[in-house]
């Protein structure tokens, strides 16, 4: 039971109140992933990227004798930024990580020096405390119109990851909603438009790993017609040459989730620094930006936490089904490594569980959607295929390379595998 506490600040000397609503929220969400996203952010003039403290630190100071744009005290929804038209030459940054259970998250605290001289009349300053918003900081602006590039506080991941999000996942989102009250369908239409746009990579990859079943019998002789392991190359070299008679591409299974990747780490980003889910409910979730918890235990497990999240739960369900049914068809069409299937069908739903119970609800209801969605479309993928005629495709593509010159790569890949067969005799001599 919480009741209110007269807590006083140690760099001013005021009190406040810390209400005992205040307590039972901070200690229910616990604010564990808050530290993943606070920090002390700045950037150099003329730069496009934010530079940033470590945050994983209990404390961290940097100082910059450079010229410095902004700085930012970045939390994971708000943000206060001083911004300097005319650049600051000196700053010396830093943060302290606060104690659990007192109210905060960490002590900001910064220095700033402007370049002076006896013709100087003044500076203007602006400063920005607002939410950390896409739409909005994008449109913040130095007085001259430059490009203070402060949506960069919004951690939206690098390289691809970010592109993904910044020109596609922000755009489709912020459309959806301005239509759609209810966030929860927002995200639901947002894993459909996804899936259908990733179906043909799908369609592509689920061929493959047919056509990967269909020709399995003829690998398992090659197997058999080189038990040795010295006839290793031999081996290979039959099998890469039956795939290509066969007109299969031994990766094409791997490209498309290769391919789906970005996506998936994106919205890994995108939705825990979304301020649109904030306080937003859905379903038995009060709180999409947060974890949602079904069940309060009266003790912390290690690395799951003191709560039961059912979308954390569903979603890994929805992972041990898809997993175990993936590993059936990829059983099927190749021989697995010993303790594979232990970790692709019941390790890996296991740490995502341990990993996302406290992550943030509409990420895991996303990735459950995902994995739903996924699980229908290869079933209907795989009423849509007929195995006989992909075996016709592959026969008619067999007899047509059969009479055909090899190609350059191939005669290269062949003289590569008779070198190193010789090297592999010369050394047993």
């Amino acid at each position: 039971m919480y009741t209110d506490k007269t807590l006083v600040c140690k760099d001013c000397g005021n009190e406040f109140v810390f209400t005992a609503g205040e307590q039972e929220f901070y200690a229910e969400k616990g604010f564990q992933n808050e530290n993943m996203y606070t920090t002390v952010a700045y950037r150099f003039p003329g730069d496009s990227s934010v530079e940033e403290l470590s945050m994983s630190e209990e404390e961290r100071s940097k100082e910059v004798t450079t010229s410095v744009n902004w700085v930012a005290f970045k939390q994971q929804f708000f943000s206060s930024v001083f911004i300097a038209p005319e650049n600051v030459s000196y700053a010396n940054m830093g943060f302290t990580t606060a104690q659990p259970g007192s109210g905060y998250v960490k002590n900001f605290r910064a220095q700033m020096t402007v370049p002076y001289t006896a013709d100087t009349e003044g500076y203007d300053f602006a400063f920005y405390y607002g939410p950390n918003k896409y739409s909005i900081l994008k449109k913040v602006t130095a007085t001259e119109g430059d490009d203070l590039y402060m949506e960069r506080l919004i951690p939206l991941g690098w390289g691809i990851f970010g592109w993904v999000n910044r020109w596609f996942v922000i755009p489709v989102f912020d459309f959806l909603r301005n239509y759609i009250p209810s966030f929860g369908i927002v995200i639901l239409i947002l894993a459909v438009l996804i899936r259908l746009i990733i179906s043909p990579m799908t369609y592509k990859s689920y061929v493959s790993m047919a056509k990967m079943r269909l020709i399995k019998p003829q690998v398992d002789e090659l197997a058999k017609k080189y038990p040795k392991q010295e006839d290793a190359m031999k081996r290979q070299q039959a099998t890469m040459e039956l795939y290509k008679k066969a007109g299969i591409n031994p990766m094409g299974g791997c490209i498309p989730l290769l391919i789906q990747m970005p996506i998936l780490i994106a919205v890994f980003r995108f939705f825990p620094a979304s301020i649109e889910l904030r306080d937003q409910p859905f379903l038995w979730a009060d709180d999409l930006s947060s974890y949602d918890s079904i069940l309060n235990l009266p003790f912390s497990i290690p690395f799951y936490g003191d709560h039961i999240s059912l979308f954390a739960l569903l979603m890994a369900a929805s992972m041990f089904f898809y997993s175990y049914y993936n590993y059936q068809q990829t059983a099927s069409t190749q021989t697995q490594m010993p303790g594979m299937k232990f970790m692709m069908v019941y390790l890996m739903p296991v740490m995502l569980l341990l990993w996302f119970n406290s992550y943030a609800s509409g990420l895991c209801y996303y990735y459950l959607l995902s994995n739903l969605l996924t699980i229908g479309q290869t079933l209907v993928i795989r009423r849509m295929v007929d195995d006989s005629k992909i075996q016709a495709i592959m026969q008619a593509n067999a007899a047509r390379k059969s009479n055909g010159k090899k190609s350059k790569f191939q005669q290269r890949y062949e003289e590569l595998m008779r070198q190193q067969e010789a090297a592999q005799r010369a050394k047993k001599k």
